[in-house]
């Protein structure tokens, strides 16, 4: 059967609504078609069941948090320094928290893929890639610190969105930026990017 991409997305997007506001048990077929105003059996007719639409509520997350090329244009100018670095994971954490609904849905089908393996297997992937491309794109641009201080930042910063889209009144926006700011320059070195082996020189 031939499908409407664009119907497909918007299924998809519906979808994350759902979890977001309902968790992952509201999310059925019929709600995804009510959520969208599209008829009945709609959704049933574009996923294969319920753990395709929660795969693809699941890509269809990362897709729409990936910044746009403006955006990584704007990432990439600058000295390769510390306030570089609290600048970039402030920006990290505005964007995704932005995407409030999307977050949170992603929270939901976190915790439903303890329960289900081939769920549990794209995320696991999927949030790997994105793991490892930060530190990657951290090391390629010269920026300071190694590999686990851009991991301990990414678990940080991540910690710190499910805060403010959850608990917002513990951390205000003021208090998180100084908390990037603070976490930024007790991890990295304050005079430049560590060698490429991520060992300090001999003295």
């Amino acid at each position: 059967m031939r499908q409407n991409l664009a119907r497909r997305a918007a299924l998809v997007d519906a979808a994350i609504e759902v979890l977001a506001r309902d968790g992952a048990r509201g999310l059925t077929f019929r709600a995804v078609d009510t959520e969208s105003a599209v008829p009945k059996g709609t959704a049933s007719n574009y996923f294969a069941n319920r753990d395709d639409l929660l795969n693809q509520a699941g890509a269809r997350i990362y897709e729409r948090m990936r910044p746009d090329p403006d955006t990584i244009a704007a990432m990439n100018e600058g000295p390769a320094d510390r306030e570089r670095t609290a600048r970039l994971v402030r920006e990290v954490v505005e964007r995704v928290s932005t995407f409030r609904t999307g977050y949170l849905a992603l929270l939901e089908l976190r915790l439903e893929a303890t329960r289900r393996p081939a769920l549990r297997t794209l995320l696991t992937e999927r949030v790997r890639a994105d793991l490892e491309a930060n530190v990657e794109g951290h090391l390629a641009a010269g920026l300071p610190g190694d590999a686990d201080a851009v991991r301990m930042i990414y678990l940080a910063a991540n910690w710190l969105v499910v805060e403010r889209l959850t608990l917002p009144e513990v951390f205000p926006e003021d208090s998180a930026t100084e908390l990037i700011t603070a976490l930024v320059e007790r991890l990295l070195p304050p005079d430049g990017p560590l060698p490429p082996n991520g060992s300090p020189e001999p003295a």
